[in-house]
């Protein structure tokens, strides 16, 4: 019989490697781990429960306050399942450039949406400047309404949640086998979490960053497409808790290879994901496929969120 769980938080964590071996046949592992099977649909479920649980245990967030972040869609979908358990209303600041149905998730999900105008976006292509303006509604609103801001970009549980859930589970499942993880970076909070455990595990470990191409701040480059596809993803600056010494490489994906690499997930794997989950995916592939860590190199990265949101 299965596991009974008290409530969707049971259902945060614990989320299965996949293998890509449809896409990737022959020698070399290719893993997935399959956020999007959490109830809010993405990686981000996991910060977002620490994030709220760290508040409430530090008396930062008192019994039915309210809670405001801005999102892109996948911490606001996160944080709405959350505060829904845990009796606190949710008000998510969104740009507009972000998809439709990110929106529409969050309003069936109970949380209060405010759409911010772009700036200098196009819809279905955020930048900075558009995050910027969201982030600046959300301040004011915790202000205007005596609501805990949660501040992904900064609040250092955004990496403790995947530093001590993500990468443990991922090395339970391989351990010493592992020789690379492969993720892009928004927050950061994921690669830096991760990454640092493995690390930790296993010095040798090669970690690899993904950006969007034209957008490739982190590997130093100037940004000269700001309004690439891979929402959540390459905003054109560095994260406030980004850890270079953690990358030991970065793999540029474009638009078009994220585009093809959602639908070859789509036919050849039946996983419906979004476009930093194609990119994390086609950057994996690439590393396996040159070799530079050996023809039998197990590699694994992260399937963000689902296709639904798009």
């Amino acid at each position: 019989m299965g596991e009974v769980t008290p409530s969707a938080l049971g259902l945060i964590g614990n989320t299965p490697l996949v293998r890509l071996s449809r896409i990737r046949p022959g020698r070399g592992r290719l893993l997935a781990k399959a956020e999007f099977v959490q109830p809010g649909g993405s990686v981000k479920d996991r910060a977002a429960l620490r994030i709220v649980q760290d508040a409430r245990g530090a008396g930062q967030l008192g019994p039915g306050q309210p809670v405001v972040e801005m999102t892109s869609g996948n911490m606001g979908a996160g944080l709405a399942v959350v505060c829904n358990v845990l009796g606190h209303p949710f008000i998510a600041t969104m740009s507009e450039g972000n998809s439709p149905a990110r929106a529409r998730m969050l309003e069936a999900l109970g949380a209060e949406v405010v759409l911010v105008r772009q700036v200098e976006g196009t819809p279905g292509r955020v930048t900075g400047a558009d995050i910027r303006a969201a982030t600046e509604r959300a301040i004011e609103i915790a202000r205007e309404r005596g609501a805990f801001y949660v501040d992904q970009f900064n609040n250092p549980s955004c990496v403790r949640a995947h530093e001590e859930s993500t990468g443990p589970e991922i090395w339970e499942a391989l351990g010493d086998e592992l020789d690379a993880f492969v993720a892009a970076v928004g927050t950061g909070g994921t690669f830096v979490g991760v990454s640092r455990f493995l690390k930790r595990m296993k010095p040798g470990m090669w970690c690899v960053a993904v950006e969007p191409e034209g957008a490739e701040v982190l590997a130093g480059k100037a940004v000269e497409k700001p309004d690439h596809l891979l929402q959540g993803t390459g905003y054109g600056f560095v994260p406030p808790q980004w850890d270079p010494g953690l990358a030991d490489e970065f793999i540029a994906i474009s638009d078009n290879e994220a585009t093809r690499f959602r639908r070859l997930l789509a036919e050849k794997e039946g996983l419906h994901v979004g476009f930093s989950a194609a990119a994390n995916v086609c950057a994996a592939l690439k590393l396996v496929e040159s070799s530079r860590l050996g023809e039998a190199a197990t590699v694994v990265t992260v399937l963000c969120d689902t296709g639904l949101k798009y």
